[in-house]
């Protein structure tokens, strides 16, 4: 066997099966996002078997991006796990046929409860189809597994289904990163996403005076090494920045480097944030305007330069 040969077979498989099933989605999603966004309990997922396994893991995504979720395996909810459901909530259950026994059990207790019922399947005339308010569609014609047995191309469809029910929902609650962290404060990126720029700036700021000559200009820059150095007048304000692409232009366009002062080629003005300001901020800030360093200022009307942020600070969380 070429395995590499018959991997690509599979993947473009599952890649074409998925294609056809994108032609099929219909309005309804509308309806789901809507009803899952504004309900006021939380969505519980139920499901068994391989399906459960994608249940879980669609759970355990909305839970981390704002939408509350649960997941509650088909059989141990007959076994008692149902108490964990509330008449507020609504139930998703997932089941490619439709007509496994053990999803099909808890329909007539999740009713007596009062919970809205959806479900996820691949057969929208199934006798689970047909217990619940709303079914999503995931069907697809061939499974990847030669005998056509091993749920393969199905649960790929489901979890492709509820990647694209989280992130809708994640847009629908205009969910950002500073919110991904409260939820994962334990990883070294929700450590990033909560830390403000204060706590990752350097208080050594690079600074030279408007006549400094450029051969120390490029001493502060290369003894900070933070690319860069603040630049400031008589009174020390201050009044510019020169940062590596400062000096670089400089080279080209001056003949008599020797004689060159500082205020000849700064840059008048310069990007800052707040100190308060989150690490996320001066990211999307250094991004937009295509800079790796940012003067950190005193949250005031003085704006008074208190450190420096550098792309290096934040490397990691990019």
């Amino acid at each position: 066997m070429d395995a590499v040969k018959r991997v690509k077979e599979i993947f473009q498989q599952e890649i074409g099966e998925l294609q056809k099933l994108v032609e099929k989605i219909g309005p309804e999603l509308n309806e789901v996002i809507e009803l899952i966004y504004n309900c006021k309990g939380k969505l519980v997922i139920i499901g068994v078997g391989k399906s459960g396994i994608i249940g879980h893991k669609i759970s355990a995504s909305l839970a981390s991006t704002g939408t509350p979720s649960i997941f509650v395996n088909a059989a141990e909810a007959m076994h008692g796990d149902l108490g964990m459901v509330d008449k507020n909530d609504i139930v998703l259950l997932i089941s490619n046929s439709g007509s496994s026994s053990e999803i099909l059990n808890v329909v007539a207790p999740l009713k007596k409860l009062g919970c809205r019922l959806m479900a996820m399947t691949g057969n929208l005339n199934s006798a689970l189809a047909n217990e619940v308010h709303l079914a999503i569609y995931t069907g697809v014609d061939k499974e990847a597994c030669p005998l056509g047995l091993s749920p393969t191309t199905s649960t790929t469809a489901m979890l492709v289904m509820g990647d694209a029910l989280m992130i809708c929902l994640m847009e629908r609650r205009n969910f950002k990163a500073e919110n991904y962290a409260l939820y994962h404060p334990g990883g070294a990126l929700g450590r990033q996403l909560l830390n403000r720029v204060k706590d990752e700036m350097t208080t050594e700021i690079p600074v030279v005076a408007e006549n400094t000559l450029f051969k120390d200009v490029i001493y502060e820059v290369s003894n900070k090494r933070l690319g860069m150095t603040l630049v400031k007048n008589n009174q020390e304000k201050t009044v510019g920045i020169i940062t590596d692409g400062d000096i670089r232009r400089a080279i080209q366009k001056f003949d008599d480097l020797k004689q060159l002062h500082a205020s000849d080629f700064m840059t008048r003005g310069f990007k800052n944030i707040g100190k308060n300001a989150l690490l996320t901020d001066a990211l999307e800030m250094m991004d937009e305007n295509n800079i790796t360093t940012l003067a950190v200022v005193e949250d005031d009307v003085a704006k008074q330069v208190v450190g420096i942020l550098s792309i290096h600070h934040i490397i990691d969380f990019k």
